[in-house]
């Protein structure tokens, strides 16, 4: 297909299968993806023959400051470095139906860069240059009551709830992100989280403070003048 690389999620299906939580699985899982990386690293790439092929690995955040078995953690960083060429970090879904509320926090990205990396300065610059920060395209529309539910909306599902309802948009300053209420035709009230310029914008600052990249999830889903801040 002449692509340039792969992108490999595992670590959350691992995490599923108790392979981390098993200390002789969990390091044959690390050599694989080492021995992928290498693999790939070996082939050029069929469009540029000065480049090798490469590996781009998704991680999700470490879940507390104390790491479990299954966390990806600054070892398993700094273990994969020279194997992977990117690190797609999932710097999203912090919140979901069960727990409404904003996508992803700011300060919740920056504790997770700081766990995984240290403090931000020229001692994590050469990992966090493979740190590509999860940026969200996609909002959240949830339902505010007993039942809960609702879920995941793009750009567009987003500009039609503006139209029909005409809510007033808030701005949450402890996460950084706009969201607004609207009530169903069943008076059932929702809360809605969707990205805007000033989140991204916020976010953008945050990856360059660290000196990572960014990785969309995902292009299509957002509006069109996010690209203006690109």
């Amino acid at each position: 297909m002449e692509y340039d690389g792969i992108v490999l999620e595992s670590w959350s299906t691992w995490t599923a299968y108790g392979i981390l939580h098993d200390p002789e699985l969990r390091n044959m899982a690390l050599e694989f993806i080492k021995q992928l990386g290498n693999a790939l690293h070996s082939v050029n790439s069929v469009r540029n023959r000065k480049q090798h092929l490469q590996l781009v690995y998704v991680i999700g955040p470490p879940h507390s400051e104390k790491f479990q078995p299954h966390d990806f953690g600054p070892v398993d960083l700094q273990s994969l470095s020279d194997a992977v060429d990117g690190f797609s970090l999932m710097t999203y879904d912090f919140s979901g139906p069960h727990n409404p509320g904003p996508n992803a926090p700011l300060k919740w990205i920056s504790f997770t860069l700081q766990l995984l990396l240290g403090s931000p300065g020229i001692g994590t610059r050469s990992l966090a240059r493979k740190i590509f920060l999860g940026i969200n395209f996609y909002g959240n529309d949830f339902v505010l009551s007993e039942a809960s539910g609702g879920g995941a909306i793009t750009g567009r599902e987003y500009l039609n709830l503006l139209q029909k309802h005409k809510p007033a948009l808030q701005w949450e300053k402890n996460s950084g992100e706009h969201f607004f209420f609207f009530s169903d035709e069943n008076q059932v009230k929702h809360a809605v989280f969707y990205p805007s310029l000033i989140s991204i914008s916020m976010r953008l600052e945050e990856a360059k403070l660290w000196g990572t990249g960014i990785a969309i999830w995902e292009i299509g889903q957002g509006l069109d003048y996010f690209f203006d801040l690109l």
